[in-house]
């Protein structure tokens, strides 16, 4: 059975990289021969002068200036000076979409038919995320079906539901809510120390935006730091977060982003492995954990509104993504309004799922996707990824040179936020080398802590660039 896992996942990985190569060809082609202009460009002579196009409104932020704007951006500051003072000391950045007006030929909507056909393939035949990759499919077929409209201003279905949902918070914070009501939040109480493995896999979100930095030195490359933003958050394995992050700092970044945090979620278990493999030894892979302790009700009803105030006084960017998430947990764990629960989890989270899904494919068009930005999303999304991985496995062998109470690193890779197949990637690897170590449990904390996390990172980065 895990050979034949292990053969979809590869067949699936090549698809991938063939779609990739192929929209590498013609956006090489496209750009490569481009007339020249007089503007200084990008390269390691000129990074630290050098104005990326599209960028000219974004203000640089300096460390000094950073630490000044995470510390006004607080809701205890907020609280004491009043939100106008940070109003008027911050920066605003205009909105342009570096895709309006451009009209793609006709064999480049065939060739995204194509590319939606696959998605939907992967979905429904190799099993991976179907609920959000064959609605996305789907979705991709029907915007670029040529004369179909189905993204037409004010008439288009595609265009409602984007301009309903995808393309503000809405549609993502409706999954956060039926996230927080599907997710236990008791392994985590029970071993907070395992909250720090869900941080240290943020290293990958952070770290991305120096790889994107690098990527600007490649010619024909160009991201402003909003969208190194939304491309690094892809790291955190995170769908719903990305989508949200896309949509408040560069909507033209949002199908290609979400289609990349879908897959590399899809593809924890043949990512994750090699890594967890490489940075710890067998001996560190057969470390029994003891069981968890009990968590009380009443610690279950705390955790979220406890979540929830700590995120409004410190960070009340990222408090819309964790008040959902919390408000969902509540309702769950409150156990007197089962009918609420029910339906966040179920049904609105599955009507939404299909809303958002149909949402991002209708952002799925040539002039998107088909450019070498869009190739180094790819890339860069697989490097957060693989450094998110390594964190968390890292800092569990960090924090076992001073426990007494030995953490099995392989837990650390449930850091990123993919819930809860992370976990079990975990779990499955333990058993390879001891089959009674059952990490699954254990690992759920670092998962869960990793949806916080993200959440973090996004508020960190909203709070410091949006409008």
């Amino acid at each position: 059975m895990l050979g034949k896992m292990n053969n979809r996942n590869k067949q699936v990985f090549s698809a991938m990289l063939i779609v990739m190569a192929i929209a590498t060809i013609f956006s090489v082609t496209t750009t490569v021969f481009a007339a020249d202009d007089k503007a200084e460009q990008a390269s390691f002579r000129t990074m630290n002068t050098a104005i990326i196009k599209g960028s000219e409104n974004v203000p640089t932020v300096t460390i000094p200036k950073f630490l000044s704007n995470t510390w006004k951006n607080t809701g205890i500051y907020k609280l004491i000076y009043g939100e106008e003072v940070v109003e008027e000391a911050t920066e605003t950045v205009a909105a342009v979409d570096p895709f309006e007006g451009i009209v793609s030929p006709g064999w480049q909507k065939f060739l995204m038919i194509a590319v939606g056909f696959l998605i939907i393939y992967l979905g429904a035949a190799k099993g991976f995320e179907p609920l959000l990759l064959i609605p996305i499919g789907f979705g991709t077929v029907f915007v670029n079906i040529p004369g179909g409209g189905m993204y037409a201003e004010h008439s288009g279905m595609l265009r409602i539901i984007y301009d309903a949902g995808v393309g503000n918070e809405f549609f993502p914070m409706l999954i956060f809510m039926g996230i927080g009501a599907m997710t236990d939040f008791g392994p985590l109480i029970a071993n907070p120390k395992t909250a720090l493995l869900g941080g240290a896999a943020q290293l990958g979100v952070f770290c991305t935006l120096f790889g994107v930095a690098l990527m600007n030195l490649i010619p024909g490359v160009d991201y402003t730091m909003l969208q190194a933003c939304a491309i690094s958050i892809i790291g955190g394995a995170d769908g719903p977060t990305t989508i949200y992050v896309a949509g408040k700092l560069a909507p033209e970044m949002m199908a290609v982003v979400a289609v990349a945090a879908y897959s590399y979620m899809a593809l924890v278990p043949l990512i994750q492995p090699p890594i967890m493999k490489a940075l710890t030894s067998q001996k560190e892979r057969k470390i029994t954990m003891r069981q968890l302790r009990p968590v009380s009700k009443t610690e279950k009803i705390l955790f979220p509104i406890v979540l929830l105030i700590l995120s409004i006084l410190l960070l009340p960017a990222a408090a819309p993504l964790i008040g959902m998430l919390a408000f969902g947990n509540f309702v769950k764990e409150i156990g007197v309004v089962d009918r609420l629960s029910k339906t966040m989890e179920n049904e609105l989270l599955n009507i939404v799922s299909i809303l958002l899904s149909l949402g991002v494919g209708s952002q799925m068009t040539p002039e998107k996707i088909i450019n070498p930005n869009s190739i180094g999303i790819i890339v860069l999304g697989l490097l957060a990824f693989i450094i998110a991985t390594a964190g968390g496995v890292l800092m569990a062998k960090l924090m076992n040179l001073f426990l007494k109470e030995k953490i099995n690193p392989l837990i650390g890779s449930a850091g990123v936020s993919a819930v809860p197949m992370a976990a079990r990637v975990s779990n499955k690897v333990g058993m390879e080398y001891d089959p009674s170590n059952f990490l699954l449990m254990h690992a759920m904390g670092p998962n869960v802590a990793g949806v916080i996390g993200t959440a973090i990172a996004a508020g960190v980065f909203i709070a410091t660039y949006a409008k």
